[in-house]
């Protein structure tokens, strides 16, 4: 009899959820346990799985991995997919090891080559792949004087922190004066350059920002699943232009990623991002961890989570390639489960109401990119 898999995400993004289904639906219909743990009480990734914990606040990284050591052991982890703290977690891989869990992550070295966008962008351009010009400024005069050379060349410029993830501090640079245009409408990453230099004159510390050319449509995320062996098994390009998605074999796309994930060792999954600079493709970010549309590439045929379990756990998937290409598609929001509230949740502005006798319908959350839609 083949036991059940226990599995562990910390922290991860609501779109989780279906990493979480897809283990479950996977091919070889093997029992999954799932164990989720994050700070927000309302994150979708708690109702989810079978067992869930709020995590405690306030832990350095050292203090992160005794308790994720703790939680490995206590609830028999076999497979833990940690991304918050993600480089102190790699680098006690051995003390997991010997609680009986494996990280499904990459090693120390890889984590610590893309934490920072410049150190990555370096190493990655040393192998031969193209990289878009970048600048790493400080402070105002830097970024000003990058900013000038980029427009001359006809570029627009943007920034975005050195260190981060996803579009999180992801600005365009504009000459155009703050104006009720910005006020109508939805935000815009459009941001005058006269009020960024003025935020920099106030900041009580220097920034850490990497200026660069906005890049240009297609974006195409390449997922790759690799092994311990640094041989990869599996690479999908995911296209995006505006609101239509869809997928890709093309080598313009995929030798770069393969390069990357194989020669800087980006055990198990990775997503790689690139977008056009001209007429070329350029590297524009690399994910140590699994990308949150992963599930999409179910409309290829294929259970990457799972490939990546059962590689996690010695079990060699082999090539993992898809079947057949899906047709180009849209993503929509839809309402997923929430626990159930614990404890009282009271709001000032409104009258208290009492209970109903009944229990009430379950909470739910809008998780976004989470149902795909054919176009």
């Amino acid at each position: 009899m083949v036991s059940r898999v226990r599995v562990w995400l910390n922290r991860t993004y609501a779109e989780n959820v279906f990493f979480m289904d897809q283990l479950r639906r996977n091919p070889g219909d093997r029992a999954v346990e799932i164990h989720a743990t994050h700070g927000d009480a309302d994150s979708p990734v708690l109702a989810a799985a079978d067992t869930a914990e709020l995590e405690p606040e306030g832990l350095s990284p050292a203090g992160y991995v005794e308790y994720a050591l703790d939680q490995c052991q206590r609830r028999g982890i076999d497979v833990f997919v940690p991304r918050l703290h993600q480089a102190a977690v790699v680098a006690h891989r051995a003390d997991f090891e010997a609680v009986g869990t494996a990280l499904l992550a990459p090693p120390p070295e890889a984590v610590a080559v893309f934490h920072d966008k410049v150190i990555a962008y370096e190493a990655v351009r040393a192998i031969g792949v193209p990289v878009p010009p970048w600048w790493r400024v400080r402070g105002a005069e830097e970024l000003v004087a990058a900013v000038e050379e980029l427009e001359a060349a006809g570029h627009k410029a943007c920034f975005k922190p050195a260190s981060g993830a996803g579009g999180v501090g992801f600005r365009v640079i504009t000459r155009s004066p703050f104006s009720m245009a910005q006020l109508n409408g939805f935000p815009s990453p459009y941001v005058p350059l006269d009020l960024v230099l003025d935020a920099l004159a106030q900041a009580e510390e220097e920034v850490d920002w990497l200026v660069m050319p906005r890049l240009e449509q297609p974006e195409v995320s390449v997922d790759c699943l690799t092994g311990p062996d640094n041989r990869i098994r599996m690479a999908v390009g995911r296209t995006k232009n505006g609101r239509r998605r869809g997928f890709t074999l093309h080598e313009q796309w995929l030798e770069p990623a393969r390069a990357i994930a194989e020669g800087f060792g980006l055990h198990y999954l990775s997503n790689i991002q690139f977008r056009m600079f001209g007429d070329r493709p350029v590297l524009m970010d690399v994910n140590t961890r699994p990308a949150g549309g992963l599930h999409q590439l179910s409309l290829c045929g294929i259970n990457a989570p799972w490939a990546a379990v059962r590689l996690a756990l010695g079990e060699d998937p082999g090539e993992v390639a898809p079947p057949f290409l899906g047709q180009d598609y849209t993503v929509v929001s839809g309402p997923r489960p929430l626990r159930s509230v614990t404890v009282p949740q009271q709001r000032l502005e409104e009258p208290q109401q009492a209970r109903p006798a009944v229990p009430a319908p379950i909470n739910s959350v809008e998780v976004r990119a989470g149902q795909a839609l054919p176009l």
